[in-house]
């Protein structure tokens, strides 16, 4: 039995690791930027980039954004954005702030469900009339936080392009 275990222990394949281990947590792969306005600031300027994308906002409060936004790149596949943005302060003079953003990508395919019955019409005899109709739905396929990089560093100078004029980014 021992034996046994241990040969399928050799087997496994390298590219089954769990997802959580190709987490890197690199330092340059960062969700985060430093801006030098405050908690409110900071997060007004992340609502307004969202909302000049045509994201649509679904919270927000003075230190928390969310927003989404839905596109169709093919006839049967619907992809959706949700933005989060949490606004925390640097330090204790209330100027300096972090905005730490996660986008998740979720994607959607079609499913036709077709749903047919039939009729019995006792007067004529058995006589079954297919009737059929089809109710479309949208299944979730995917669903991943999009990874640090150019994505986020556009984000980033669009909320830095709508901070106040006497704020700005470290």
């Amino acid at each position: 039995m021992a034996l046994l275990a241990l040969l399928a222990a050799c087997t496994t394949e390298p590219s089954r690791l769990a997802v959580y281990q190709k987490e890197g947590f690199e330092p340059d792969e960062t969700f985060s930027r430093l801006f030098d306005a405050s908690v409110e600031e900071t997060c007004e300027a992340a609502r307004r980039a969202l909302l000049s994308q045509g994201y649509r906002l679904t919270t927000q409060v003075h230190d928390f954004v969310s927003g989404s936004k839905s596109f169709q790149p093919e006839g049967e596949v619907h992809v959706q954005i949700v933005f989060n943005v949490v606004c925390a302060p640097v330090g204790t003079g209330g100027k300096l702030a972090t905005a730490y953003v996660s986008a998740v990508q979720d994607r959607y395919m079609l499913k036709k469900n077709p749903n047919s019955a039939s009729v019995g019409v006792a007067a004529i005899g058995s006589l079954s009339i297919p009737l059929t109709a089809s109710g479309d739905s949208l299944v979730k396929v995917a669903s991943e936080t999009i990874p640090a990089g150019r994505f986020y560093d556009r984000f980033f100078a669009l909320m830095q392009h709508n901070l106040p004029m006497s704020a700005g980014e470290h």
